[in-house]
């Protein structure tokens, strides 16, 4: 079984969790975390940048052997639609691909290129224990839109936010790209959101973890 001293884990924990975001009760959905842990092949589980999985591996991964009350927690807590295995594989599956790009991240760049950012920009995280990533604040899908309605001045558009991976999927699953290049363009505006608020205040709870 799982524990919380699995720094492994703990990173597939908070990428289930930056899934559903939109959810008050965050706390109570970890548990699931344990059930898909437990049936993800040793491969997975210990991944990391010297040793990734396979295209094949991942590709041939099942998760048929998930407890029928997985499926029946998501969907009472309006997290799915329904319960079908369809449904079910999509999510874990890009939860699972949030997970293996953490674990499998090269070596985070030197402090030195990015000024004095220190810590995750959304859970304070320090850069000494989680991995920063840099986030577009106006998604580069959007760049040409942008221009050709004015929306921000060219300058903007080269902005970045520096995020721990957790930190960076929620980002993703709370506004489309546009919404994002729209209104939730600087890290001051997305804090504003109720929902980025409810992460911020439990992703900082979930300790300070070093990728391996």
């Amino acid at each position: 079984m799982a524990t919380s001293a699995s720094l492994p884990f703990s990173a597939f924990k908070e990428a289930l969790a930056a899934r559903i975001v939109d959810n008050e009760g965050l706390e109570d959905f970890i548990y699931l975390a344990a059930l898909v842990w437990d049936v993800l092949p040793r491969s997975l589980q210990n991944a990391t940048y010297e040793k990734q999985p396979t295209a094949s591996e991942l590709e041939t991964l099942s998760l048929n052997a998930l407890p029928v009350s997985f499926g029946e927690t998501l969907t009472s807590y309006n997290v799915l639609p329904n319960a079908d295995d369809d449904t079910i594989d999509k999510l874990l599956r890009e939860v699972i691909a949030d997970f293996i790009v953490d674990r499998t991240a090269a070596p985070p760049i030197g402090r030195g290129t990015r000024s004095s950012v220190e810590e995750c920009e959304i859970c304070a995280r320090g850069d000494d224990v989680v991995n920063l990533t840099y986030h577009h604040l106006i998604p580069r899908s959007t760049h040409a839109l942008v221009r050709k309605r004015a929306l921000h001045p060219e300058e903007r558009l080269q902005a970045v936010a520096w995020l721990c991976r957790p930190c960076h999927s929620m980002v993703h699953r709370v506004a489309s790209n546009e919404e994002l290049a729209r209104t939730w363009y600087t890290v001051e505006k997305l804090l504003e959101r109720e929902d980025v608020q409810r992460w911020r205040t439990w992703a900082s709870k979930q300790g300070h973890r070093k990728k391996r």
